[in-house]
């Protein structure tokens, strides 16, 4: 029996808007009223688990939507270590070297952050958590359909390089696609979970 997992990425934030790397930011009222503007049509399901990054933009993405959210650390953003509230412009007059090698090598990290590859591997343990939660559903499921119809859905409120490190992880896509993969503020992505693995499916919002 498939389990649907809906990544939901959190609404910008000013510091997004101003090309500065991520540094634990609220949401502005902007981006809180583009949050609740989204919750009319994101159509997310009522019966789901919710999880949400710690970080506060997340948080409030997920109060803004109306979720009632756990914080999972697994659902964090990548760690830009160094680069953390700098200006992407500046960093690239700075050490472009250094910025272009983390746009294209999946390896490459910020100093002292984390690489892409390491946040899909970081990504990856959550999914498989998943996976395992579902195998025991399933278990159940098998011994009494009639008792336990469905298993839940899983809605994850997190950053837009978790929505990439879990496409490629749920694909067993090579991390350097990463690049070429866009995800923008309030987007969806549903991955489903069944006997043959991850799927990605269209968006549930359409």
């Amino acid at each position: 029996m498939d389990t649907r997992l809906l990544l939901v990425s959190h609404a910008a934030t000013a510091a997004q808007r101003a090309g500065r790397f991520p540094a634990d930011d609220p949401l502005d009222p902007r981006g809180r009223s583009e949050a609740e503007a989204a919750r009319a049509h994101l159509a997310l399901p009522a019966d789901a688990a919710v999880f949400t990054s710690p970080a506060a933009c997340a948080r409030e993405t997920a109060a803004a939507l109306g979720l009632s959210a756990t914080p999972a650390d697994a659902l964090a953003d990548s760690d830009y270590g160094k680069w953390r509230g700098q200006r992407l412009a500046d960093i690239a007059d700075a050490t472009p070297r250094e910025l272009a090698l983390w746009t294209r090598e999946p390896d490459a990290a910020p100093p002292g952050g984390e690489s892409f590859a390491q946040l899909v591997r970081r990504v990856g343990e959550w999914l498989d958590a998943q996976q395992a939660d579902v195998r025991s559903c399933n278990a159940v499921n098998e011994a009494s359909s009639a008792a336990f119809p469905r298993c839940r859905s899983i809605v994850a409120i997190t950053h837009a390089a978790v929505l990439r490190a879990a496409i490629v992880h749920g694909l067993g896509a090579s991390p350097s696609v990463f690049c070429r993969i866009e995800i923008a503020p309030l987007s969806v992505v549903e991955l489903r979970y069944s006997r043959r693995g991850w799927s990605w499916w269209p968006s549930a919002t359409a």
